[in-house]
């Protein structure tokens, strides 16, 4: 189970040795073999985003709805490939040096812009540094910590000059490390290290807010963008890897209701949808369902500067009360794996086994403890009647029914009653960032494949911790990890770390995730990576 993790951590390192020598790219795909076209001679692809993308500006669009689109417009100096491993893209080739810390890139002659603009040494450099700028306050920035002077610069005690990235000529770019990092070129595949062109930056501070501005250098360029609507890219023809390209053009729709969005797929109207869960039964095993892989994680946060959850027992009570088994049973109905930690399965140890078998179970179903620990807690703050409990999720109908069913348990198992309250993505995330919820609805999706990426976001000065929740002993374990180079020794810190975070409980999983699409038999090798990015540069459309 999980192989694609455990396939990708085993060839890691020959990937980082063999760096010396790698040239080209390693990108395929089927010739197009005429088959039928779409309307009007021309390859279109349906899709639906399920909502507006937060930003297409790289930095700061650090969630599915906006890599979906951002992966595909733009490419980083490696793309992950077919088979989920880092190959060359913007980059041809790269060196690295013997202590394994210093990366130099080597940049395609033939890399362009969509406006006709050579891609530049100097656009990655302005883009990694500004990924850490405090200005630009992203979301992403703890990603860039890899690199030699990139977290002073970010927490203000540095300044951009001591970034270690910097364009040694126009097509060689070359980046020091804090400590030899073998999943490096894997981290480098996000969005977040796309490159930005400088000149149109300087430009125009706002070239990614519409499609008349936009500049990209992937295989797609963006056509229409109408705001909350839909959103509609082309095939790039600057693109260094144009012929591959199969697509003509593709149509996002932004539907946040699966049944609508399974009707516009009945109709003719998408290519591709999620299943209602209440079809589930009947259309889960139809042949044109596709069940892929997925790193990541659904799970709850409790903001611990809010009463009643200042309370650990309080938290856990409420964690307890839970049935992850009966969520995905009855309500998600996607063939989903319930989750009892936070790393979700598929990354294999130094002695081969799964880091979340290892680590076990964290948290389990108990109502009876939960009620016990409910009363613990309430005599402990002195409560006579339990402060008003709201959850808060995003729209989706989806996260209604999970929102509902815990309502529903809250009140079976605790004798609580919670009020539910739903708001639009972009409102939803940023209050959330801002701390305003009291206990809200999350989603974790690697960002790299590595145990550290989950459990980094919950260091007390991450952007992805939005929980108010700080432990000291935590910080360091995390810190630590990131310096081991000796495998053994670095999971045993994760390890460690994952259950300080059970301990104190400033967040409870429900189930790990995995990708449950309907596919139109017409429709052909869209890759869905586990780490969270559609890939449409080998689709096709027959």
């Amino acid at each position: 189970m999980k192989k694609w993790l455990m396939l990708l951590l085993a060839v890691m390192v020959a990937v980082v040795l063999a760096a010396c020598t790698t040239s080209g790219s390693s990108d395929s795909g089927e010739q197009n073999d005429g088959g039928e076209e779409a309307s009007g001679g021309e390859k279109v692809l349906k899709l639906n985003n399920g909502s507006e993308p937060t930003s297409l500006d790289p930095p700061i669009g650090f969630d599915s709805y906006s890599w979906n689109v951002l992966n595909n417009l733009m490419e980083g100096m490696t793309r992950l490939d077919e088979s989920h491993e880092p190959a060359a893209a913007t980059a041809e080739k790269w060196d690295v040096s013997e202590d394994g810390k210093v990366y130099t890139f080597h940049i395609r002659e033939d890399a362009n812009w969509s406006n006709g603009d050579p891609v530049t040494a100097g656009d990655f450099e302005f883009a990694w540094k500004r990924l850490v700028d405090p200005e630009v306050a992203s979301p992403a920035a703890f990603l860039g910590y890899f690199i030699e002077g990139a977290e002073a610069y970010n927490n203000g005690e540095g300044s951009e000059d001591d970034v270690m990235v910097e364009a040694v000529d126009e097509k060689t770019l070359e980046v020091t490390l804090t400590a030899p990092t073998g999943y490096f070129l894997h981290v480098i595949s996000n969005p977040a290290f796309f490159p930005i062109n400088e000149e149109v930056q300087s430009e125009n501070e706002e070239w990614f807010a519409e499609a008349d501005s936009f500049v990209g250098n992937g295989p797609f360029q963006l056509a229409k963008w109408t705001h909350d609507s839909e959103l509609v890219m082309e095939k790039n023809d600057e693109y260094w890897d144009a012929d591959t390209v199969k697509l003509d053009k593709v149509e996002w729709a932004m539907v946040n209701d699966t049944n609508t969005e399974y009707q516009m797929y009945e109709s003719g109207d998408l290519d591709t949808s999620d299943i209602p869960s209440e079809m589930s039964d009947e259309l889960i095993d139809s042949e044109n369902v596709v069940i892929e892989e997925q790193a990541g994680t659904h799970f709850y946060r409790f903001n611990v500067n809010e009463e009643p959850f200042t309370n650990e027992k309080i938290r856990k009570a409420f964690a307890m009360a839970v049935n992850q088994e009966e969520i995905v049973e009855y309500v998600t109905k996607n063939k989903e794996e319930p989750a009892y930690g936070f790393v979700s399965y598929g990354f294999t140890d130094p002695s081969g086994e799964d880091f979340r078998d290892k680590n076990g179970d964290l948290v389990e179903y108990d109502p009876e403890q939960a009620k016990q620990l409910l009363e613990e807690g309430m005599e402990e703050e002195g409560y006579e009647e339990l402060p008003k409990v709201t959850l808060t999720y995003n729209t989706s109908d989806v996260n209604k029914s999970i929102a509902e069913t815990f309502q529903s348990m809250y009140k079976e198992n605790l004798d609580v009653d919670i009020t539910l309250e739903n708001t639009e993505w972009n409102v939803f995330l940023q209050d959330q960032k801002d701390l305003k919820h009291q206990l809200s609805r999350s989603s974790f999706l690697a960002d790299y494949a590595d145990p550290i990426n989950f459990l980094e976001s919950f260091t007390t000065d991450s952007s992805m911790n939005r929980t108010g929740w700080s432990n000291e002993e935590y910080d360091e374990l995390i810190q630590q990890a990131k310096s081991e180079s000796d495998e053994e020794q670095r999971f045993e810190y994760m390890y460690e770390a994952e259950k300080i975070l059970f301990e104190e409980m400033p967040l409870f999983p429900i189930h790990f995730y995995n990708q449950v699409v309907l596919q139109k038999d017409e429709v052909e090798n869209i890759v869905r990576h586990p780490v969270g990015y559609l890939e449409l540069k080998w689709a096709d459309k027959n």
